[in-house]
């Protein structure tokens, strides 16, 4: 039997609180390394919806998204280890996430509230892929982090 294994995230809460850590459970899964293939690369389902509050109960990974941020604007390279943002989509009672206060703080007067991030949002690392070689992020990621909500929206539902 395999191991679930945590990764150290980012939490950005919905209700104003400061950022912090958090433990990002993962459980193993196996998937086709490509369409016929009988090669299995192992991978991680990450469970963000553990930090995510009012999202709706036993839907698993439907009822959360990801963003991959590979780079901030005006760079020329990507990222050696790129960050995937994970907000809640699909709520229990079916309104609206709140917007997340922590993030429209950051974004000040960029705010805009057809784009606002909602929910609380939980940022992991990554290298090569973000299913198969997630690795601990630290506060030391959290000004990269700002800078790209900053200046990026929501990519909504």
């Amino acid at each position: 039997m395999e191991e679930i294994v945590n990764f150290e995230a980012i939490l950005f809460p919905a209700d104003g609180r400061s950022p912090s850590m958090v433990l990002l459970m993962t459980s193993p899964m196996t998937a086709p390394t490509h369409h016929g293939s009988s090669t299995q690369n192992p991978s991680c389902m990450p469970h963000p919806e553990v930090h995510m509050d009012y999202i709706a109960e036993n839907l698993g990974s439907r009822a959360w998204k990801y963003q991959l941020v590979e780079a901030l604007d005006g760079m020329n390279r990507k990222f050696a280890c790129p960050y995937i943002i994970f907000y809640p989509v699909v709520s229990r009672d079916g309104m609206p996430f709140p917007v997340n206060q922590t993030i429209q703080n950051i974004q000040g007067q960029n705010f805009n509230g057809d784009q606002a991030w909602r929910g609380n949002i939980v940022v992991a690392k990554y290298h090569d892929n973000p299913f198969t070689s997630m690795m601990d992020a630290s506060m030391a990621d959290f000004p990269i982090i700002k800078n790209f909500l900053l200046t990026h929206g929501s990519p909504g539902q």
